[in-house]
């Protein structure tokens, strides 16, 4: 075999000192890898650009309608004063009072929730009997509002802690309970039937199967509980209630100190965000769990 002539300007990186060549070997690899980081990154942008887009523009709605009139200032006022008035009940301490009793009632309430309804869920999915015995039960109750339910929950109850954290219980259960029924029996019969001829008994099943497979579904319960945690506290927080969101709203409305009002709206609402993209980070790393 003829042997191939190098001409006098040909390198070859095996011709370079070590360095040399290890350098040039890593600038080669560095260049096709960092196009997909750029398209990444540029698609990162964009989406960001456009799922804020609508909420700049209720905010700039919000900040000028107002200010041209096209609303009544006086209950509705432009979102600068409302922040303002935001700010300043930060800084008295009276925002993280009522932020923190609400914040308690809320997640005692949901985690409660979470750990009868799901596996009560559970149990009524996977045992037929047991679904035959429960469902007109809950048939009746989850087509009767939780907020019509508030003046039982008072009477029974009272007016105390009690009865805050009760009925956002209740009212948190129905959709992780009955996301996780529905998780449980839309599990692919094929997966059953191949995990059973593979010798799995029932125990093993429902680890190995029946629960990653209703996991999704079991979340998007969840996702909805947690909004409704904080929905329905503020209804029992305005019957009886000292502090909370829901009193910081009630009480200012009454006393007509608008912005404060809209500060109380803004916060449960930026709280409800917050706490539902907690969720989706928990869900995620739960299904990353299931997939491995």
């Amino acid at each position: 075999m003829a042997e191939q002539r190098l001409l006098p300007g040909d390198i070859h990186w095996y011709d370079l000192p070590e360095d040399e060549a290890e350098a040039e070997t890593e600038a080669e690899e560095d260049v096709p890898q960092e196009r997909p980081r750029r398209r990444l990154l540029g698609g990162r942008v964009r989406r960001a650009v456009t799922n804020s887009t609508a909420i700049l523009l209720l905010l700039a709605a919000w900040e000028a309608l107002p200010r041209l009139g096209v609303v009544d200032p006086v209950f509705v006022p432009p979102l600068s004063e409302n922040v303002v008035a935001w700010y300043d009940l930060l800084v008295s301490g009276q925002l993280p009072e009522h932020l923190e009793a609400s914040l308690a009632r809320s997640l005692a309430g949901f985690a409660l929730a979470i750990v009868l309804a799901i596996p009560l869920g559970l149990l009524i999915g996977w045992y037929k009997p047991v679904a035959d015995f429960l469902t007109p039960l809950l048939e009746l109750f989850r087509n009767t509002s939780a907020v019509a339910l508030l003046p039982v929950f008072t009477l029974i109850l009272g007016i105390g802690e009690t009865t805050k954290v009760a009925f956002v219980l209740y009212a948190c259960s129905w959709p992780i309970l009955l996301s996780t029924v529905s998780g449980v029996k839309t599990v692919e019969p094929l997966l059953i039937k191949s995990a059973r001829s593979m010798g799995l008994g029932p125990v093993r099943l429902f680890q190995k199967v029946i629960l990653p497979a209703a996991v999704p579904t079991i979340f998007t319960g969840v996702r909805l509980a947690g909004a409704y945690s904080i929905l329905v506290l503020l209804f029992a927080e305005m019957v009886g209630a000292k502090a909370g969101l829901g009193y910081l709203i009630l009480d200012t409305q009454s006393s007509f100190r608008i912005p404060d009002m809209y500060a109380g709206i803004i916060t449960i609402s930026v709280l409800g965000v917050l706490f539902n993209l907690l969720l989706v980070a928990v869900e995620r790393r739960f299904s990353t769990w299931r997939t491995t």
